[in-house]
């Protein structure tokens, strides 16, 4: 296996714990709302809003239908009427606050910092990422920090990755990784980019996509094996 030099990360379920924030993030909503959410209607906010990000990475609907009608479609199925921009807006400032570690997140970035030039890319909207990675004390060892909102695309689009590699003095695609989460937008992104793929398997689950990528991992500190040639994970 060759030698890189660059890595890519995307953040929610990869370096800063998505589904926990989220959690917390929704109960505090809803209380203070004043709306008695049960599982039921937390799991189905949670199926419209993956359907519709599905739907955003494929270019179906834009990012601000995407978050000011998530809500209001979500909560309508329950006889309950909201102001799905005004949901939005609470949502992004209390997950602003929200900076939960993956295990071992922090440790791996400022461990390959010192040997990896670190990017981030991200499909999340750019005030709420950049405040939960500087929280977290994680922006300080990214050399850039690349998300959708500012790229004018998004992950898993080729043009988002051509936006992201022209910012980087002497990038080379055959030295560079992408480590996400997510099948249909890190890893079918970097492939269709032309360079390596990881997926960062956080939820143990079997891959059905048909989208294969080069490497599969289930902690970050596996990374440590992968990125030294000891072993091929796949």
């Amino acid at each position: 296996m060759m030698k890189y030099e660059t890595l890519f990360f995307d953040v929610d379920d990869t370096l800063l714990d998505f589904d926990l924030a989220e959690n917390a993030v929704l109960d505090r909503m809803f209380k203070e709302e004043n709306i008695p959410a049960t599982p039921e209607m937390i799991a189905r906010y949670k199926e419209i809003n993956e359907s519709m990000w599905r739907a955003f990475e494929r270019g179906e609907v834009t990012k601000n239908t995407l978050h000011n009608t998530r809500f209001a479609i979500a909560l309508k199925e329950f006889g309950i009427e909201v102001d799905g921009v005004y949901f939005e807006t609470l949502f992004q400032k209390y997950l602003q606050q929200a900076h939960h570690y993956v295990d071992g997140a922090y440790e791996v970035i400022a461990q390959l910092a010192d040997h990896y030039q670190l990017y981030v890319v991200s499909n999340g909207v750019t005030i709420t990422q950049n405040k939960r990675l500087v929280d977290a004390n994680l922006a300080q060892y990214f050399k850039g920090i690349f998300i959708s909102e500012q790229t004018g695309y998004q992950k898993p689009m080729p043009a988002f990755f051509d936006y992201v590699f022209e910012r980087i003095d002497n990038f080379d695609r055959e030295k560079a990784l992408i480590i996400g989460d997510s099948l249909t937008s890190d890893i079918k992104g970097g492939l269709q980019s032309g360079i390596d793929t990881c997926w960062f398997n956080i939820r143990n689950i079997e891959n059905t996509s048909g989208i294969e990528p080069h490497y599969e991992i289930k902690k970050l500190h596996e990374l440590h094996v992968l990125l030294d040639n000891k072993i091929a994970l796949l």
